[in-house]
Order: C-alpha cells, then structure tokens, then sequence
C-alpha cells in the first residue's frame, strides 16, 4: 500500500518557517530603506502616488513584522494560533493605505496640490520593481507549502509593492516627460483599489487551499479558487 502524504514533514514545516522569518526579516529591511526615500521624495515633490507608495512599504513592513511574530513561534500549534491575527493585522494595513491615498488623491484631483517633478522616485520605483517580485515568490512558495495563509497574504502584500512600482514609474515617467500632473493621484487611486481587493481577501483568510480552523466556508463559496493551489 502507497502511504499518502498529508503534508510536509515536521523537519520540512521547520525549514520552511526559517525560510519564511528569513524572507520576511529581508522585506522588513528593504521596505524601511524605501519608505523613508520614498516619503522623503514625495513631500519634496508633493506627489500623492509617491507618498503613498512610501506609506505602502510602512504598511509593508508591519505586515511582514506581523507574519515574523506569528513564525517567531518554534510550536506548529503556537503559528496556527496566531494565524487569524496576523490575518487581521494585513487587511487593516491594507485598508489604512487605501483610505489615505484615496483621500490625498482626491484632493489633489481637486486642484488643491499638484505634484512635481521626482527622479528620485522614477530611480526607486525602477529599483523596487526588480526586487520585489524575487522576494514575494519565493515567500508564496514556501506558504504555500507549509500551508499558510498569512505568509501567502504577506507574499501578496509584497507582489503588490511590485504592481505599484510600475504604476508608480508609469505616473511619474507621464508626469516628467509630458507634464499630465494628473497622472500621479490617477495612479495613486489605482493603488488604493488594489488595496482594498488585497486587504478583504485577507480579512476573509483568502489566500491558501490548507484554511485555518477559524475560517467558516460561506454557502456557496468557490473553495477551489484560492491562491495556495498549485
């Protein structure tokens, strides 16, 4: 008779939970460095896009500290206690982006601030928009073998920074080259959407096929379509 694998093995769970406070502990390192160039160069050039995704990589970092707290735990069932709060804390993080950028977006659309000119920004935007995607992998992977939600949700929050990159460096390349000043709280609100999806996908522990204990299927609900599923 084949035995069947129900998962990985305890060694393998270990790994991998060093492999995610690794992963997180080099977000956490990057994101601090982007944030502070990031808010630095957009007060310097009252772009609300930039501020914002500068605000993102905060939000980042207390996502990625949240994930590192939960597998700072060496017991499996300490980790899966702590799923659902770390959950918590991502979608808040996500929620409190959208509703700042939203906000600054909206007024500068209203004329009431109108952004300048940042290579500095263009520079970072092109940076992060290398690296983030390597980082947020190799993080999915490796919650998606050990089966958790939250280090897939951290992973997302992290591939988002990559989406944002790219709008980011689109709105302020439009900016610079053909002066469209409204592309840059455009951009910011596109962001803030993003945001909002990301943010009740955690809410609800969306994100791996393995959900946690506390999570109650709704009727009807497609448990098929989730992000853990290879």
């Amino acid at each position: 008779m084949t035995a069947v694998s129900l998962g990985p093995s305890p060694a393998r769970r270990d790994a991998l939970a060093r492999r995610i406070r690794l992963l997180v502990t080099a977000t956490i390192g990057y994101n601090v460095v982007e944030a502070v160039v990031a808010i630095t160069a957009g007060t310097v050039a009252s772009s609300t896009a930039l501020i914002g995704f500068g605000l993102d990589s905060v939000i980042e970092v207390s996502s990625a500290a949240a994930v590192a707290w939960q597998f700072s735990a060496r017991d499996p069932a300490v980790r899966e206690a702590r799923e659902k709060r770390t959950l918590r804390i991502i979608a808040f993080s996500f929620f409190a982006l959208a509703l700042y950028v939203t906000v600054d977006s909206v007024r500068a659309l209203t004329g009431t601030g109108e952004a300048g000119h940042s290579v500095p920004g263009i520079v970072l935007a092109g940076l992060s928009l290398a690296i983030m995607p390597f980082l947020s992998a190799a993080q999915r992977k490796a919650g998606r073998e050990i089966g958790s939600a939250s280090a897939v949700a951290d992973s997302k929050q992290t591939l988002l920074c990559t989406y944002l990159s790219a709008v980011l460096l689109v709105g302020l390349l439009v900016n610079l080259l053909l002066g469209w000043t409204w592309a840059d709280p455009v951009a910011a609100l596109v962001i803030s959407a993003i945001a909002v999806k990301e943010g009740r996908d955690a809410w609800q522990g969306r994100g791996c096929c393995a959900a946690p204990t506390w999570a109650t299927p709704q009727a009807g609900a497609d448990t098929h379509n989730c992000d853990c599923c290879s």
